[in-house]
């Protein structure tokens, strides 16, 4: 069994062939599929696309990436629905996180305003006991920071792509680190050196999808159908078995997420 940690399968992309995707998916032994959100905007088709398949989930939050239109409002509305938790397969905040990658998020407004809104995410999760779903671009140190200040968090570091000293820190506040596609690229050779030399209970697998897609598909669309080859890449980088790194992982993220049902076998 498979799990594909962190899966955009509400995305425009899929509109036309979702139970499709899915369904070759579950052919492939990826039987769990963690959805996150964006913004309030998408939570409904996100929770919506998760309760049409038994190994569906979702996390709910704010990306920061989405931040244009964000008010007190939405953090509003993320906290009524995490203390109702009326429905199980919301299991986490996310995708939440920083993004000091992209030119127009980096005016001193726009970075206040990714802070403020990552902060009080993080406060949310550990108030309502989540783990978080983290968005890490060129911002891996400031991230660190506010889950330091906050305490107490658990989560995954989402296509993780940061020095080994800086993976360290998370690892040794108990986060794994999610590795999809990119591994699958010869030139990426921090990253598969990361995915070798880690410790395997800080490793998830995910595809990001429809993103991130691997090198056989190069540019093309992404679907968790391909999480089982990446799952092959990195258990040869790693030389065990395929079968030892499916267990392993999927134990992490039902470890992460502190929920049991990732953990079954769908049948």
């Amino acid at each position: 069994m498979l799990i594909d940690t962190h899966c955009h399968l509400d995305a425009c992309d899929f509109k036309k062939d979702l139970d499709e995707v899915v369904e070759r998916a579950r052919n492939s032994d990826v039987t769990k599929i963690i959805i996150p959100a964006i913004n309030t905007s998408n939570y409904e088709a996100v929770e919506g696309i998760a309760n049409r398949f038994e190994g569906g989930f979702f996390c709910l939050g704010l990306h920061p990436m989405y931040l244009e239109s964000a008010s007190i409002e939405d953090l509003q509305i993320i906290e009524s629905i995490l203390k109702e938790k009326n429905n199980p397969k919301l299991i986490g905040v996310g995708e939440i996180g920083l993004d000091f990658f992209v030119d127009s998020l980096q005016s001193p407004e726009q970075i206040e305003k990714q802070e403020y809104f990552f902060l009080e995410q993080l406060k949310l999760a550990k108030k309502y006991d989540l783990a978080v779903v983290l968005h890490v671009r060129k911002s891996v140190d400031r991230v660190y920071k506010y889950l330091n200040q906050v305490g107490g968090l658990r989560g995954i570091a989402h296509a993780f792509n940061g020095s080994e000293q800086q993976a360290q820190k998370f690892v040794e506040m108990g986060f794994c680190l999610g590795f999809g596609g990119n591994i699958t690229y010869d030139r990426a050779l921090q990253i598969r050196r990361l995915a070798k030399t880690l410790p395997l209970q800080n490793i998830v697998l995910e595809t990001d999808s429809p993103d991130i897609a691997p090198s056989w598909i190069y540019k093309q669309r992404n679907e968790p159908y391909h999480l089982r080859k990446i799952a092959e890449v990195l258990a040869d980088i790693r030389e065990i078995t395929l079968e030892e790194l499916a267990e392993a992982t999927s134990a992490n993220a039902a470890r992460v997420f502190n929920c049991p049902q990732l953990r079954h076998y769908v049948h």
